[in-house]
């Protein structure tokens, strides 16, 4: 599943890399275009150009084995393909008399014929241009899926001097995060503001908790109560990122002013890099942080807590999943698996409705205690899948906001023949009860959203509400 940017940058690709599933079988009808891409085996050669046989390769390989493939206009692809191409070509201030869309039929292959054609006759005209204007056709061909887990990886989005590391960035994290930003930004809600200062610029500029952002380079993070891209500059990826500038309230005083903050490298807590953090909470619930489905994650969970439950008696646990941005389905499984047993935690669905279930790993001891899981808008992905059968299966209570809604289904990756990595859903996920939760989320039972002022006081209410539920 697509890994969207809710933590550091080296645990969300780790997540990333652990969040595709096994392909599921394929129907007969999808025998050849699976024959079109393969999926990947060891580690890829070096990139080479996208060309439009490249890109030719993308589009019976979606065709063939996206989940909705089968039925899916293919006319909208090439649409959304053909459309980027000409949108760069007036952004260099080259745009041509060639660059006119051909009548497309309904028929795939005709329609990729015309299509080529069309597109070679432009792109032979500016010969200067032609590798980045495959490049848009190719993103905007995926792009126009319009799912959460489809996505192109090439070297574009990494170029040199990329820092992979954990420590890079603003030196915060605010409200509005990886999933709402790239994955569903219609759930975000105002306002933006600072929920963790963590070092680097944000921590030498004296931002606190609780900061609300008014405006980023200029332009409002909120529009009308929609979020708007300009939240994206609070997480750059690249050291070649400019300097960002915020517009600042501190509420609690009143005070406005401006900060610019340049992206670096900063130092973090350790403790801050851990996947799985636990402590002892009221001398009787396991409070247990996990900020990702990475591989052994469940394990390292159900370990925490027998450690904290050595010598006394525990009264319940409290499993945080705010801001975890999704990875395994299968450590999903494996940590709901030891609150109940013998249930369906999720179905994979193909677009003809043919759904193979995912069944809880009774193998896994129960741990025979009372469950809260606190969940924000940045709980993505197999987070998602978790808190879904929490809810659906009675097996713990949610406290906290609704999930991100970033669930399509589990990516499949492909490889290209230009070895860049092409990965969506071969099936659709659905919740226990087979209900929807892609772009919807999953609901709380008990709604206690995180507001500036908490966050300006060091207040945690969800977690507060959490121990309430468990001592009653």
């Amino acid at each position: 599943m697509t890994a969207v940017r809710t933590m550091t940058a080296g645990l969300a690709l780790l997540l990333a890399a652990a969040c595709t599933a096994p392909a599921p079988p394929r129907s007969e009808a999808n025998t050849e275009g699976s024959s079109v891409c393969a999926r990947p085996r060891g580690v890829p050669e070096a990139e080479t150009a996208t060309t439009i046989d490249v890109i030719e390769q993308a589009y019976f390989c979606i065709l063939g084995n996206y989940y909705s493939g089968e039925t899916l206009d293919a006319r909208a692809l090439l649409t959304a393909g053909f459309a980027a191409l000409t949108q760069e070509l007036d952004r260099d201030g080259r745009d041509l008399p060639e660059a006119t869309m051909p009548a497309l039929t309904g028929d795939r292959e005709a329609d990729w014929a015309a299509f080529e054609t069309a597109y070679r006759r432009a792109t032979d005209q500016v010969p200067g241009l032609r590798d980045r204007l495959a490049v848009v056709t190719l993103e905007a061909i995926v792009a126009a899926l319009g799912d959460d887990h489809a996505r192109w990886t090439h070297d574009v989005e990494r170029p040199p001097g990329y820092y992979d590391g954990d420590g890079y960035g603003l030196g915060l994290l605010a409200n509005v995060n990886g999933p709402q930003v790239n994955g569903n930004p219609g759930v975000a809600l105002p306002p933006l503001f600072v929920t963790a200062v963590q070092g680097g610029a944000a921590r030498a500029a004296a931002l606190r908790p609780g900061d609300i952002i008014e405006s980023i380079n200029g332009s409002a993070p909120f529009i009308d109560g929609k979020a708007t891209p300009a939240i994206a500059a609070l997480y750059p990826q690249y050291p070649e990122a400019g300097p960002v500038r915020l517009r600042i309230l501190r509420q609690t005083t009143g005070r406005r002013w401006t900060v610019t903050l340049k992206p670096g490298l900063h130092q973090r807590d350790l403790a801050a890099l851990q996947v799985v953090q636990s402590k002892l909470l009221d001398d009787d619930v396991a409070y247990v942080l996990l900020r990702g489905f990475a591989p052994d994650s469940a394990d390292r969970v159900l370990k925490a807590i027998s450690r904290l439950r050595t010598g006394r008696t525990l009264s319940g646990v409290v499993l945080d999943l705010r801001g975890n941005g999704g990875g395994s389905p299968t450590e999903a499984i494996r940590l709901v698996s030891a609150f109940v047993h013998g249930k369906v935690t999720a179905y994979q669905c193909t677009v003809e409705g043919t759904c193979a279930a995912s069944w809880t790993d009774d193998t896994v001891q129960l741990l025979d205690l009372p469950l809260t899981v606190l969940t924000d808008r940045g709980c993505a992905s197999a987070c998602e899948h978790f808190s879904s059968a929490v809810k659906d299966l009675h097996a713990g209570r949610l406290v906290g906001a609704r999930t991100a809604g970033v669930i399509s289904g589990p990516a499949q990756p492909y490889l290209l023949n230009n070895n860049t990595s092409l990965s969506f859903p071969a099936r659709h996920h659905l919740g226990p009860d087979r209900e929807v939760i892609d772009r919807i989320g999953v609901p709380p039972d008990h709604y206690v959203p995180l507001t500036p002022k908490d966050a300006a006081a060091g207040r945690d209410p969800a977690l507060a509400k959490a121990l309430t539920l468990l001592h009653r």
